[in-house]
Parts: structure tokens; sequence; C-alpha cells
């Protein structure tokens, strides 16, 4: 595909209103803005609200999860349908794309998806993307619409990722704006208030931890308002928000998979040697880990965190974690260094 990729993720807060319906005059904004940007770019929008335009028809509706099920299914035609109405004027057809996580974990169902999106980028057709709801359960299910958008711009290689939230973007202690990151640390991540809206999932702590995965993988990332005028158009300017500088280095397409799509299963803490010798693109050793954090099998993904218990890198297991622990070996190579990814 010769355009590059443009994700765009719309929280509840974003589109619904105070009464929790989806805000026409905000689907309104998304569609004329979009249908300028479709001629450079090829599109996924990833679009929160369908719990939030569904929940109004259960009378008795309290949060819980059959509820958000149930909510889910009738605001979903009703997400879509809205979206549909408004985009038509620009003579654009979207297609809607329910995710489950197991779509991403697995490569093979991952890569149907990425053929079945090119598909419809080739008939100018713009795919809306959510969780699927409906069938997910709490231990396969998204942490969040952030993760979802996430794990498409940086599986299919995207070079902008955009977060349309309730706050115009990251501010700092004062309250002002921060208009550019260069790196997303402690610090940063120190300024996200804990708070969230009542209609999504994700706060600012959220999408600044997925901005950070989404910049080690080389893509753009912005944090804005769709309240601002032209807000998405403005964005991809770098005219209003607050931009996540990408980092530069190249990494194949199956290890941006490996980072971003698979399935996390274990943990190992390592010790400051082996973290040197990742960040050398070594093999991760047995002698190296300090602590298994999470149990895993031979052939899961697993996360390599430092004596500070942050993340280092993930890696494709070579053996199960049990034998790590009855072995004496110190030389076993629990991870080979082309199925690690340093984060």
């Amino acid at each position: 595909m010769k355009k590059p990729i443009l994700v765009v993720k719309f929280g509840s807060a974003s589109i619904t209103t105070k009464e929790g319906e989806v805000d026409e005059r905000i689907v309104l904004e998304i569609a004329r803005q979009i249908a300028s940007l479709q001629k450079k770019y090829n599109i996924v929008l990833v679009s929160s609200g369908a719990v939030a335009a569904g929940k109004r028809f259960l009378p008795s509706y309290t949060g819980t999860l059959s509820e958000r099920k149930a909510a889910a299914a009738i605001g979903n035609p009703i997400l879509i349908n809205t979206y549909s109405t408004y985009f038509r004027p620009f003579k654009i057809s979207l297609a809607q794309s329910l995710c489950e996580r197991h779509h991403f974990s697995n490569r093979d169902q991952f890569l149907q998806l990425k053929n079945t999106y090119e598909e419809l980028w080739r008939n100018n057709v713009i795919p809306v993307a959510n969780e699927n709801d409906v069938v997910s359960n709490k231990e396969l299910k998204f942490s969040d619409n952030d993760e979802l958008a996430t794990l498409i711009a940086v599986g299919f290689g995207a070079e902008k990722l955009l977060f349309s939230t309730s706050v115009p973007g990251v501010l700092d202690a004062n309250n002002k704006i921060i208009e550019k990151i260069e790196t997303i640390d402690r610090g940063i991540l120190g300024l996200a208030r804990k708070d969230k809206s009542a209609v999504g999932l994700g706060g600012m702590t959220s999408k600044l931890n997925f901005a950070r995965l989404a910049n080690q993988m080389g893509i753009e990332v912005v944090i804005f308002s769709m309240q601002t005028e032209d807000a998405i158009t403005k964005a991809i300017k770098h005219e209003t928000g607050t931009l996540c500088l990408p980092e530069s280095k190249k990494i194949s397409s199956r290890k941006k998979w490996l980072a971003s799509g698979s399935l996390i299963k274990g943990e190992l803490m390592v010790d400051r040697g082996a973290e040197e010798a990742l960040l050398k693109h070594k093999s991760l050793l047995a002698v190296g880990v300090t602590r298994i954090v999470e149990h895993f099998e031979k052939g899961e993904v697993l996360n390599i965190v430092n004596l500070e218990g942050l993340t280092v890198a993930v890696a494709r297991a070579k053996m199960d974690s049990s034998l790590l622990s009855q072995s004496s070996k110190k030389n076993l190579e629990i991870a080979h260094a082309n199925d690690i990814v340093l984060l």
C-alpha cells in the first residue's frame, strides 16, 4: 500500500454527550476532516462509544460485565449507523471491524485482518474498529480501545496514531498543555491524572503508556481534543494537542507484531548484566534471571523487566519457566536474540 497509515482513536468521552448519546455534531466534524485526509492516508478509525450509546436502553444499568456486553450489543449498530450517516455525504463508505485479542495474538489471524483492511483501503472504504465486547472475556479483552488502536498502529506499521480525548493534551503541573514530548519517561507518566471519564475505560495514563510503545516502534503520536476547531487536521500538522515523538529505529514487521500483538503470558526480572546484554542484542540466558514473576510455557511471549520493574523487552520463550526454576545450568538460553524485541 503506497499511502501511509493513519490510526485515529476516539474515546467515549470525546464523542458522546453528557447524557451518554453519540454527539452527532462531533461525528460530523470527524467525517468532514477525515474526508479531507483520505487521499493522503489509509485510515483506520478506532471508536469507543458503543456501551455509552447502548446503556440508556437498559433502565437498571449498573455497569456489570453482562450489562456492558448487552449495552455494547445495542450500541454498536447505533454507533456505526451514526458514522455512516455523516460520512455518506462525503461519498465515503465504512466497514465495521469488531476485534478480539486473538486476532492479534495469532499471527496468521493478524495477517488475515491486515489483508482485509488492505482490501477495504483499495476500495476507498474506511474500517471502524472497536472491541467485540459482546463475546470478549475478562482475561482476553483489551484493557481499553487505546490498546486496540496501538496494536493496529504498530502491527500495521502506521505513520501516525492520534488519540482524541476529553482534555486538550497532556497537561503539566500548572495545567498548561505540553506541546511536545521527546521521551515518555517516569516524569511524564507522573503528570497523568488518575481519573477517567464516567463513560470510558482509559485515562491519560493509559494513553501515555500506549503512546510510549508506539513511539518505541517508530510511530508519531498526538493526544488532542475534538473540542478544538479543525482538531484532526491540526493534530496532523502538530498545531494542537501534545506531540509524542517517535524513536528512529528500524524494526521488522514480525518483531513489531511480537512487541504489540502477542498475548503476553509470563514475566522475568533480570539483573544489570542481562539488561546490558539485551541492549547489545544478545540472547537471554538463565544466569541473568533474578526472579520468575509470572510463569510461562515454551513458545509463549513474556515481559522482561529490569530491577526497577520497568519492561526492557518482550521475547518468545524457548523453554518452560518450570524447567528454568529446576535447572542449575546458568548458560541455558531462555530466548534467542531473534525472538527478543527491545522496548
